[in-house]
């Protein structure tokens, strides 16, 4: 593995580029293609009435307003056909649907008649099964559309687009082909218009014959079975085409009115079938091309893989929001506990008028080119209330770093410089030379008050107790992205070391501030250079040994957050693949016993479920809530969204009381969802695949900006201008 900083590490391998954010790319687009195949194919379906008011017609021949409704040649002259005397051609629109289809074919079977379903080209690519059963059992299949939508308001593109799509989902599903059309919202021949007589010459030069009707049973009024039967009666002995409908909607009054219509059409002497048979037209449904069959296949397919994507993707989504609202719950409940527990322990302190624990405390400061910072972080710990020695180990620095710690010449703090060798060894050398048995750790960018020490030592009045982590506080939070940086700190780090505390599963100490006992540390073997997170696997190693790691949010530190995206991505970006380090390295917790086996089945569960596994899912959650907002209900998805913003703004004040900040902050969660959130999950995404690639992550160091200063007597002051005085 490399080693943490400096020299020593220039040599280790980069991580490939760019080749998992292509996949990433990838697969966005192809969910997205998936999500836009099931946009468009269910929810560009007209929810209004099957047929529509007839507009102009002034262009229209009387041989249309007054033929027969199959019109077929428009040119030279206009040709129709009527249905033979004494038939009626049974025909149904908008399926197949898995509900009603099959009823509506298991009443014709049982009276043996045939039918003509218009289908539309989606449906039968979603329901393959519904249309191949309806061409096997002897019925004609003709078209309604892709997705009803009104084809000659239409543009080209979209018309052709229509006819083409539809055309090969039936080959693929049924291996047929057919000429029979009735275009949606289209009924009788007095009701066709300017625009439906320009559709129907495009259509008839392209192979089609558009299939009217005369008889409309209204079923789709759902007015009741005795009216739909009424309605779908001939008056007369003239040939007749009964509109009827086998989806849309409920359609329970359509089978059961079918059932009775076919024997009472038979008994009053009239035939009943397809149009092909009322009408003697042969092959209107044919077999299909080869070509058509496998590009059929292929719609059929696509259609088929965004199902599932979708289906998945509606299960990831209420896992991942089941899973956000529980967290939610569990953190709150155990940040209350916890936040009683710690008032209690504090009040009984405050009655005996005397604190557990008073003991020396040896403080580490590894230093790798620290000068922007390494004066005010020295200053703060030397000010603390309790008696201290302070141990700054420079780690090859290349700037002034140890000069500025010379110059100070402050009471009880040693410079000890040593060749570059990475953080871990700094601490190492720290640790070796501490003359007490409490050892605080601290980063040289961290501010302390003179309080914080004292604070920070007082768990350890417990002999299980091993270390003690601190509450990190931004300092430097005056500008939008140090705003979202302090959210997480409160809200995110803070409440997740409480509900660890509670379940006595902690996996980080942070670097900023950390307490040990010295046996402790010397315990578990030191610090380790195996990973890029040596506070995480560290503290994992004192967890496995059986110590108790807890936290204690009155001990507070005042730390530099990155200023730029690039510094916040660098730190996180080695924060995140360190942490899959240490999870990976301890990974024999999972089946261990006591505290080893809460560290796994607690601490680390918890770390793979949230810190990777959702911020993995995240892309794929907002490309469906895009889909949603576009194709589903936008008020409902906004609604949910909304939902979660307040789960989330709830929780969010309550870290922020129980960590006795201001609230203002609070204003920026709302953007910190568009900006801040995304770029934690790409870092997340670039870890992950960084350590499924094996690849060594290089040091990154992150650049230091000199924005605290010790403040006399109280909280550190930021020279940014946010005093973090509370």
């Amino acid at each position: 593995m490399t080693r943490l900083w400096g020299a020593r590490h220039r040599g280790a391998r980069a991580v490939p580029a760019h080749t998992h954010w292509f996949l990433l790319v990838l697969v966005l687009s192809t969910l997205a293609c998936a999500l836009l195949v099931q946009g468009y194919s269910r929810h560009m379906f007209g929810t209004g009435s099957d047929v529509r008011p007839p507009g102009e017609a002034d262009s229209v021949p009387p041989a249309v307003l007054r033929g027969g409704p199959i019109i077929g040649e428009v040119s030279p002259r206009v040709r129709t056909l009527h249905p033979r005397r004494s038939t009626v051609a049974l025909t149904f629109d908008d399926g197949p649907d898995p509900n009603w289809t099959p009823r509506i074919l298991d009443v014709l079977r049982e009276h043996d008649v045939h039918a003509t379903f218009f289908v539309l080209g989606a449906k039968v690519a979603e329901y393959p099964g519904l249309a191949r059963r309806i061409v096997e059992e002897g019925h004609e299949l003709g078209l309604h559309g892709f997705v009803h939508a009104d084809l000659g308001a239409a543009s080209a593109w979209r018309r052709d687009f229509e006819l083409r799509e539809s055309q090969l989902a039936i080959a693929g599903a049924t291996q047929v082909s057919t000429t029979l059309l009735r275009p949606p919202y289209s009924s009788t021949n007095p009701a066709v218009d300017d625009v439906q007589w320009r559709l129907m010459g495009g259509l008839s030069d392209e192979g089609f014959l558009t299939v009217l009707s005369t008889l409309d049973s209204r079923d789709w009024e759902r007015p009741g079975v005795k009216r739909i039967v009424a309605s779908s009666m001939p008056e007369g002995r003239a040939g007749e085409i009964l509109l009827m409908h086998d989806a849309g909607g409920d359609r329970s009054q359509t089978v059961a009115a079918l059932d009775r219509l076919l024997p009472r059409l038979t008994r009053e002497g009239y035939r009943v079938g397809s149009v092909g048979e009322m009408t003697g037209l042969i092959g209107a449904n044919q077999p299909a091309s080869t070509e058509d069959q496998w590009l059929g296949f292929a719609v059929v397919a696509v259609f088929q893989a965004s199902n599932w994507v979708v289906r998945i993707l509606s299960w990831m989504l209420v896992a991942a929001g089941v899973l956000a609202a529980g967290r939610g719950l569990v953190l709150v409940g155990a940040a209350r506990r916890h936040h009683r527990h710690h008032r209690r322990r504090a009040y009984s302190r405050a009655r005996r008028r005397r604190d557990l624990v008073v003991e020396p405390v040896s403080i580490i400061v590894p230093a790798y080119n620290e000068a922007a910072g390494i004066e005010a972080a020295v200053r703060s710990l030397v000010a603390s209330d309790l008696r201290v020695e302070v141990i700054v180990v420079d780690d090859g620095s290349t700037d002034d770093t140890a000069a500025i710690v010379g110059e100070l010449d402050l009471p009880g703090v040693r410079l000890i410089r040593q060749a570059n060798a990475g953080k871990p060894a700094a601490l190492n050398t720290g640790i070796a030379a501490a003359s007490h048995d409490l050892v605080v750790m601290v980063d040289g960018d961290t501010v302390f008050e003179p309080v914080t020490v004292r604070r920070l030592i007082q768990p350890f009045s417990d002999p299980g107790v091993g270390a003690v982590s601190g509450n990190a506080k931004v300092a430097n939070r005056s500008g939008l992205l140090g705003r979202w940086q302090h959210i997480e700190y409160v809200v995110g780090f803070n409440l997740d070391r409480r509900m660890y505390d509670r379940a006595k599963c902690m996996p980080t100490v942070p670097g900023a501030i950390g307490a040990f006992r010295r046996i402790a540390l010397v315990d578990v073997g030191g610090v380790s250079d195996a990973t890029l997170a040596e506070d995480t696997d560290l503290t994992m190693a004192l967890c496995r040994a059986g110590w108790r790691v807890v936290y204690e949010p009155a001990a507070r530190a005042w730390t530099e957050a990155p200023a730029t995206f690039g510094a916040l991505w660098r730190q996180r970006y080695r924060w995140s693949y360190g942490t899959i380090q240490s999870m990976w390295k301890h990974r024999g917790a999972l089946i261990g016993r006591g505290a080893s086996g809460r560290l796994g089945r607690r601490g680390l569960t918890y770390l793979l479920l949230f810190q990777v596994l959702l911020p993995l899912l995240a892309p794929v959650v907002d490309v469906f809530a895009i889909y949603g907002l576009v194709f589903l209900d936008p008020l409902r998805v906004g609604g949910l969204w909304l939902g979660f913003l307040a789960l989330q703004a709830a929780i969010s004040i309550y870290a922020f009381r129980l960590d006795r900040e201001r609230m203002r902050p609070l204003w920026s969660l709302a953007l910190q969802q568009f900006v801040y959130r995304q770029l934690m999950y790409l870092v997340v995404i670039q870890s992950v695949w960084t350590a499924l690639a094996g690849t060594r992550l290089r040091w990154q160091r992150i650049e230091r900006y000199g924005t605290l200063s010790a403040g006399p007597g109280g909280p550190p002051v930021s020279r940014t201008g946010d005093t973090g005085r509370r």
